[in-house]
Order: C-alpha cells, then structure tokens, then sequence
C-alpha cells in the first residue's frame, strides 16, 4: 500500500508540475504571437490552455483516487481517473476541430508573421513540452496519465510544426506551410485520441479488458479439481491496473469450498492477474444451471 499511495503521489505531482508549467508558457505564447503577428503562436497558446485545463482536471482526479472507500463509494473513486480520461479525450477532439478550422481560414487569407520570433517561442515550447513529457513518464501509465500525455504531445507536435514554419517562412516567405502542417498535427492527434477514447469507452461500459479472454478464464476455473462447472462470470476494469470478477462456482461438495477457492484465487492472480476476485460456491446437489461454462 504504501508502494502504490508513493505512485499516486508522484502522479498527482507531476501532474501539477505540468500545469504550472503548461499555463505558464501558455502566456509567454499569447505574448509572443500578439507581438509577432502570429495566428499560428497565439492558437498554439489557446491549445496550451486547454491543455492546462485538462492536466488540472488530471491532477484533481489523481488526487481524488487516493481518497479511502466510504460507505457512499465502497470502491473509493478510482473510476475518476477514467472520467478525466474521457473529459480530456473530448476536449482534444474540440481542439482537433479547431485548429482545423483556423488552419482552413489561413490558407485562404495568409497574414505575415515574423518568422524569427515564432522560430524563438516554438525552440522554447520544445523544451517545456519536452520537460513536462519526461515528469510524466516517469510514473506509472494509468488512463489518466495516458491522457494527460496525449495533450502533451499534442503541444509538442504544435510546436514542431511551429518550429518548421517558422523557420520556412523566415527563409522563403511561403505562409500556406503554417496550416499545412496544422492539418498534419491535427490528423496525428486525432489517431492516438480515438484510439483512447475507445479504451475509455470500454472501461465505462464495463467491457472485458481488452488483452483478456473470458472464455479462456471461464475454462480455467471450471477445470480446476472440484469444480463441476462456471456460470455468471464477469470480468471488468475498476481502473487502470485494478481489474475485477464475479462468478458462480459450481461444485460437487461444500467440504471442498477452501480448497478450491484458495486454488481459483492462485490461478485468477498468476495467469491472468485479476486482484479484485468474488466467487460464490453452489454445491451441486442444491443447484443444477441450466447453462453453464464447461
């Protein structure tokens, strides 16, 4: 417990330390595209923003998980670091959408900018991002992290594509490379945030974990010795890490409960690693099922 309280702590500070940094340079973008004359600085600040909201959200759902179960949320709330997840994934969504709006009304009206400031300012977004990127990765993955990552590296793409258009158009004055490599980051963002609002789909919906196979665990236990057959099994994710099951047990007598409950348990832990186990022993001379897991 005391391994797991220190990775949520460190999570839930990284977290914050990446707000404070992402809001911060956030400013000196708005400054430094107000100044330049740049559109593309001061949409990459207003992305910065966003972001720093969605890290915020990321923090406090960090923070929240750590809170002990209660009789109002027996489980505790470890479910909120799916909702920030989820709540992140469609505000990258809302900035994808954005960013590819503006990119459309600067190919169409090209405003000049000053290429070495914007060249300046992207260098330094490099590096933030790059600093706020290495505090994260440095914890453990959870869905919540996952998705605190994927705005980070949202911004640290904008500022690559920053970076290149600015030093094009300070060598040649051609200003439809800014939204053409706004459409790139935005198609590339796009990819990993559908591929995470999936997974945070399936985890709301209570789905099987994606890398198990309920069949394969149903066999598992109905073969194990004592054990007639399986029924009512249901597996789903808590959250990142945690993973739950249910079922019924079906078995020849009640004398052989410990045995095989202590042995299911092994088995679930070992080769499936499912912590968060309930099992329900019904000898079979009280209860026939009429379907049953063989």
């Amino acid at each position: 417990m005391g391994h797991d309280h220190h990775h949520h702590h460190h999570h839930g500070r990284s977290l914050w330390e990446g707000l404070i940094l992402t809001l911060g340079f956030a400013l000196v973008e708005a400054v430094g595209g107000w100044w330049s004359g740049s559109l593309a600085l001061l949409g990459d600040a207003a992305h910065m923003v966003t972001d720093g909201l969605a890290l915020g959200l990321a923090a406090l759902a960090a923070w929240l998980a750590r809170r002990p179960p209660s009789p109002r949320h027996s489980y505790g709330l470890l479910r909120l670091e799916v909702v920030a997840a989820l709540v992140n994934a469609l505000f990258m969504l809302v900035v994808v959408a954005g960013i590819s709006w503006e990119a459309w009304q600067r190919w169409h009206e090209p405003r000049p900018v000053d290429g070495a400031l914007v060249v300046v300012i992207a260098a330094l977004g490099l590096l933030v991002n790059a600093l706020v990127a290495w505090r994260l990765l440095r914890g453990e993955r959870d869905l919540n992290v996952r998705a605190a990552l994927l705005h980070v590296a949202g911004d640290f793409l904008g500022s690559v594509a920053a970076l290149v258009a600015g030093i094009v158009i300070l060598w040649t004055g051609w200003y439809p490379i800014d939204p053409l490599l706004s459409v790139l980051v935005c198609l590339l963002i796009l990819v990993s945030t559908l591929r995470l609002l999936r997974e945070v789909l399936h985890v709301i919906l209570e789905g099987v974990p994606l890398h198990l196979d309920l069949e394969r665990i149903g066999r598992a236990l109905a073969t194990l010795p004592g054990v007639v057959s399986v029924h009512d099994l249901h597996v789903w994710t808590l959250a990142s890490g945690r993973i739950a099951l249910t079922a019924h047990v079906v078995i020849q007598r009640m004398d052989v409960w410990p045995t095989v409950l202590a042995e299911a348990h092994r088995v679930l832990r070992d080769r499936f690693h499912i912590d968060h186990i309930t099992l329900q022993p019904e000898p079979i001379e009280v209860r026939v099922p009429l379907s049953v897991v063989r």
